[in-house]
This record gives structure tokens, C-alpha cells and sequence, in this order.
């Protein structure tokens, strides 16, 4: 596990003592690192360890993108989703969304353009998400995995953003995702300056 280099304000630092992983699962492992405080105590932080990911806005024409529906235990729901997937060992954020655009769509983008990188939930996990735009895409097969069962969704951008804003799309990186899409459209050719 790679931990990034600590960065604090002065007197805001924790150190680590002791490194404690509580369970390894497939996808994450937990973890309850032993830690000095700033004020000298001693205490735990428990926390996900995730490998980091990487998702994709998918626009098959100027005003189309293609989401995922899917059903998410967690929340006991179907959710409305960009693609997205979890970073193999050693992979780039490029070629994990590409991976998981074709396996989860059957699309290939030819135009990348990223978005934003950001901590989904720093107070309880260490993920790093990675999330881009695609244009020029490309129809394939899909090539889900067995334990995925996705439904493709072609909708109207504007439809997605209103979902958004209306709470229905709640998935955090979808809404990050649509709302910078929906910035940069604003913001034209400005939109990085």
C-alpha cells in the first residue's frame, strides 16, 4: 500500500505508529492504523483502503451520453451511473476507463479529456477518483463481468443534468462529473484558464 506523502498545516499532522489492516477483501481492504495525535495522544484511525478509480462521461454525440444502471447493496437501490471501475495494479486512470468504458458500454472513446481527480470520502477512505470526458466513440460488444449486471442507458445530457439536480442521480461521481461537463459547456474554450 502506497500512503501519499503527508501535507499539513502546522500542528494539524497525525503520525503514524502502527499500520493494522482488520480484513483484506477483494476489492478494498479496512484498516485501523494506530496514530499519534498533534497534542502527543495516542489513537486510531479507521479507514477503507482502496486502490483508487477511474470514470468516464461518455458522450456519443454532442448532447448524448451513455450511463449505467446498476444495483448497489449498499444503498439497497438501482443507481443511474457514468461508467466507472476500480485501478488494476499498476494500471493508468486512462487505461482503466477504458477498460471498464468497453466492458460495461462495448464503447471505445477516441478523445479523452479529464475532468477532475478528487477524494470521494476522505474522512473514512483513501480512494483517489479519476474522472474524465469522451468523445468519438466507437460501438462495440460489451464484456461485463460475471458479477456485474448492468443496464446501458442513452440519455439526452440535459435530461442527466436535470436528474441531477432534481436528486435523482445521486451517485457522487456522476454528479461531479455532469456538473463540471455542464461548466465546461458554459465556460467554452475558457474553461481551464
Amino acid at each position: 500500500m502506497s500512503h501519499p506523502k503527508p501535507t499539513s498545516s502546522r500542528g494539524l499532522l497525525e503520525r503514524l505508529v502502527k499500520e493494522n489492516t482488520v480484513y483484506r477483501g477483494n476489492s478494498v481492504d479496512f484498516r485501523a492504523d494506530e496514530i499519534v495525535l498533534p497534542n502527543g495522544r495516542r489513537a486510531v484511525r479507521e479507514y477503507i483502503d482502496h486502490p483508487g478509480a477511474a470514470a468516464v462521461v461518455p458522450f456519443v454525440s454532442p448532447d448524448t451520453i451513455i450511463l449505467v444502471r446498476q444495483y448497489r447493496f449498499p444503498v439497497r437501490r438501482a443507481t443511474l451511473e457514468i461508467p466507472a471501475g476500480k485501478l488494476a495494479k499498476g494500471e493508468t486512470p486512462v487505461a482503466c476507463l477504458r477498460r471498464e468504458l468497453r466492458e460495461e458500454t462495448g464503447y471505445s472513446a477516441g478523445r479523452l479529456a479529464p475532468l477532475i481527480t478528487y477524494w470521494p470520502t476522505p474522512a473514512f477512505a483513501n480512494e483517489v477518483l479519476h474522472v474524465y470526458e469522451a468523445r468519438e466513440l466507437r460501438a462495440g460488444r460489451r464484456h461485463p463481468d460475471e458479477d456485474e449486471f448492468l443496464e446501458v442507458v442513452a440519455m439526452g445530457f440535459e435530461k442527466a443534468l436535470g436528474l441531477v439536480l432534481s436528486g435523482k442521480i445521486r451517485d457522487s461521481k456522476t454528479v461531479i462529473g455532469l456538473l463540471l461537463c455542464a461548466m465546461k459547456r458554459a465556460a467554452g474554450p475558457d474553461f481551464t484558464k
